[in-house]
């Protein structure tokens, strides 16, 4: 990072408190780039890269955030001069005035773990690679096929009035291939296989190339599509619901991660991306699930784009449970969320950030989001084991279509495909497969979860909240997992 700029920062940070801030913070996006490839149906659909480099200042004033951001690195003194005025006007209409609480300085860095820079791989050999795949997918009878490729990088320096400082360098590598063919009824069908991670290992272009991870598929969703445009759709009805990863990270997503963002609970996105069913009051005491429900937020993933280091208020990622033996323990949160709710409750709620303030962009200001809100893996072994304990149910995978509720109580999934249970025994594929219900009574119907080799981590890329919208990448780890009693296919 350019010396200059540094002293700018630091120096500016100390004027800022002097004129009687309570804290300040900055980030400086040295690199800010992203790359995306997409080949639709044999063409080159798309081949975008961004970059972008600028300073993002966020003042705390009179229990109000005030934020600025500028792209002119030559003049970041104004930029903090907004930040405080933005932050001195929202101090006089504040209720309960925000606080940061203490913490103490440190000095830290974090890097992803990466084998070979997707950034350095030409070009040519990145086309190469999807065109190879969309041969492999490319079939007759298949009406529309996708492949995409998309590669992040960043380097963050961050800076606080606290005197804390950290570089984070972060890699992502995300990528899909989708096909779709009729079915006997003249609707479209579709077989999709999103490159997911282990959990361990590197996140570099080699998680592109492995077979396991991604490249190793085409011939499996070919296999499977071509079944599913000849089968019978799901019969309305009751039964087992088998969840594979592929599904299973959304369901966990939408109804665990997004409901336990402490800000959603605090009402800060009913405008936008609503609210939760889960007040203060709950934690400790409400029953999210059956006894074989436990949910974490690990920040030690070594391969997840929900693994960071540190957030963008300079807490470090935590590994910790939010959800023990189904009961609801602990939120999503950063830090002046943390003393607001304890402010509202009247009581001391929460402790800790959860590590999970984070901004798309250095302008944007961090908000609460996801980190790794993964279902820890049980003990009731493989898939096959699952099945076998399982009279009438269906296996289902991969997403088409989903409803949620604004506070996350109830919801309803569309899936590619499901593999029907009967006795014990797979004996068809049936399309068309939905599921719907409640979030509380779902998960207290939690009777199996599968064990460590059951259980990978789904990439998210596009999370959306906030106003103005953020983009958020993360990961959650999901094993196997079946809910009994519920409600399944759609009335005639």
């Amino acid at each position: 990072m350019n010396q200059e700029l540094k002293n700018a920062i630091v120096r500016n940070i100390e004027r800022i408190m002097n004129m009687g801030a309570s804290y300040v913070d900055v980030r400086f996006h040295e690199a800010d780039n992203s790359e995306t490839l997409v080949i639709y149906d044999g063409n080159l659909e798309g081949n975008d890269t961004t970059y972008e480099c600028g300073v993002g200042v966020r003042v705390l004033f009179g229990g109000a955030w005030g934020f600025a951001a500028t792209s002119n690195l030559l003049d970041v003194e104004s930029c903090f001069d907004r930040a405080y005025q933005n932050s001195s006007t929202a101090s006089k209409l504040v209720k309960v005035p925000l606080s940061m609480g203490k913490k103490p300085a440190h000095k830290s860095a974090f890097k992803s773990p990466v084998e070979i820079d997707p950034f350095t791989v030409p070009l040519k050999d990145k086309l190469d690679f999807l065109v190879n795949l969309d041969n492999q997918i490319k079939e007759d009878w298949i009406v529309r096929r996708y492949a995409m490729a998309n590669f992040q990088k960043k380097k963050v320096h961050f800076f606080n009035s606290e005197g804390t400082e950290f570089e984070r360098d972060l890699s992502n590598t995300f990528a899909s291939m989708s096909i779709m063919a009729l079915d006997s009824d003249g609707q479209i069908q579709e077989r999709s296989c999103e490159l997911f991670t282990t959990g361990k290992g590197t996140r570099g272009w080699e998680m592109l190339t492995n077979p396991e991870l991604f490249a190793g598929h085409a011939d499996r969703i070919k296999s499977e599509l071509s079944q599913l445009i000849k089968a019978d759709s799901l019969e309305y009805g009751k039964r087992s619901v088998i969840l594979l990863p592929g599904q299973g990270y959304l369901q966990v997503h939408e109804t665990i991660g997004h409901p336990l963002e402490l800000d959603r609970i605090l009402g800060y996105e009913l405008s936008y991306a609503g609210g939760s069913f889960v007040n203060l009051d709950s934690f400790g005491k409400l029953q999210y699930g059956s006894e074989k429900l436990n949910v974490s937020a690990f920040g030690g993933i070594e391969n997840s784009p929900g693994s960071f280091g540190f957030d963008d208020e300079g807490s470090p990622e935590r590994n910790y449970m939010l959800i023990e033996k189904g009961k609801l323990v602990n939120c999503l949160t950063s830090r002046a969320m943390i003393n607001e709710a304890n402010e509202r409750a009247g009581r001391q709620v929460f402790t800790e950030s959860g590590g999970a303030a984070r901004a798309t962009a250095f302008y944007r200001a961090p908000i609460d989001r996801m980190t790794n809100v993964n279902i820890e893996p049980g003990n009731d072994g493989t898939l096959e084991d699952i099945i076998a304990n399982t009279e009438n149910g269906i296996v289902v995978d991969n997403p088409v279509s989903w409803s949620i509720g604004s506070n996350r109580e109830h919801f309803h999934f569309g899936c590619e495909i499901a593999w029907e249970i009967k006795d014990g025994k797979r004996t068809r594929i049936l399309k068309n497969p939905t599921y719907q219900g409640h979030t509380i009574e779902f998960y207290n119907n939690l009777s199996a979860v599968g064990d460590e080799r059951t259980w990978m981590v789904g990439q998210v890329n596009n999370c959306g909240k906030g106003e103005p919208n953020q983009v958020m990448q993360l990961g959650h780890g999901i094993p196997v997992v079946k809910f009994d009693n519920v409600i399944t296919g759609e009335k005639e």
